[in-house]
């Protein structure tokens, strides 16, 4: 196996966003879809190295016995957009948006367009899971194209060639199409690649009505709800379910160049929005 530094790869997460949302531009040919070129995105490559060479079937338990528990303390979601704010990294000069200008982006485009409210925040806190970062997590265990550990990878997976790195590629079982897992167990039975998605879903689920968490959960899993793959783990339920990921996916990828948002002005609908929702502080 390659040696294998674990410094962080990308100037900041925002690199990762623009690398899916070009990667996904409306438009495209499907034939673009698959033109990774490492020496294009060096950053980017370097960090899919990493995270498909890092994320095993321990690591994933691991950082689930971790995290799981919310044992990180009380936060009110403002105070969590407001953490998340610290990863800005303020030497990049092309852009002055901090991360809740970025939630703020995805949740108004999001309202624009008439969804019901719960749509709306979902929008507002999809990437609150972010904050692994600042409990010390690396790049690669915080975001990242999600997969199922424990099973073939798919080829539909971004830099699907990174994983002849992971020692889980080394296990015969782990290699089979169902692995660990039954034909149509449901991906709630499945062990995702550790990261903000899984985070963010187990600190809000209890809130939010159930497509929201299903957007939540799994916004990042492109080679599912993009290319259509492991749907032999997926139930009918999760297949019913996954409009609402498909529905969320475009305000993720594309609101991102919009203005910037008012926020003295807007501050009150999503302080009004919060409190329906969620109560004063939660778990992290």
């Amino acid at each position: 196996m390659n040696s294998l530094s674990t410094k962080n790869p990308l100037k900041n997460l925002d690199d990762w966003d623009d690398f899916v949302a070009s990667r996904y531009k409306e438009g495209k040919a499907q034939e673009e879809f698959r033109n990774y070129d490492p020496s294009a995105n060096p950053g980017v490559a370097e960090f899919y190295r990493q995270n498909h060479t890092l994320q095993t079937v321990d690591l994933v338990q691991a950082k689930k016995q971790e995290y799981l528990p919310l044992g990180k303390g009380q936060k009110t979601i403002w105070e969590a957009a407001e953490f998340l704010n610290s990863l800005v990294d303020d030497s990049d000069p092309d852009t002055d948006l901090t991360q809740i200008d970025h939630l703020l982006q995805t949740s108004e485009a999001i309202r624009k367009d008439g969804h019901p409210r719960w749509f709306v925040l979902t929008g507002l806190i999809h990437d609150l899971g972010k904050v692994l970062c600042l409990y010390g997590e690396p790049q690669w265990a915080v975001v990242g194209d999600t997969f199922p550990v424990g099973c073939a990878y798919s080829d539909k997976i971004v830099f699907y060639e990174y994983f002849r790195e992971n020692p889980d590629s080394q296990n015969p079982l782990y290699q089979e199409l169902y692995g660990i897992y039954g034909p149509h167990c449901g991906l709630d039975n499945v062990h995702m690649s550790w990261g903000h998605d899984e985070y963010i879903y187990h600190v809000t689920k209890s809130y939010l009505p159930e497509p929201a968490q299903y957007m939540l959960r799994y916004h990042s899993f492109y080679s599912a709800h993009r290319h259509g793959a492991y749907r032999h783990l997926m139930s009918a339920h999760d297949e019913a379910m996954f409009q609402w990921v498909r529905k969320f996916n475009p305000y993720d990828l594309y609101s991102k160049g919009a203005a910037k948002p008012n926020l003295p002005e807007i501050l009150p609908y999503y302080q009004d929005l919060i409190a329906e929702y969620f109560p004063d502080k939660i778990d992290w």
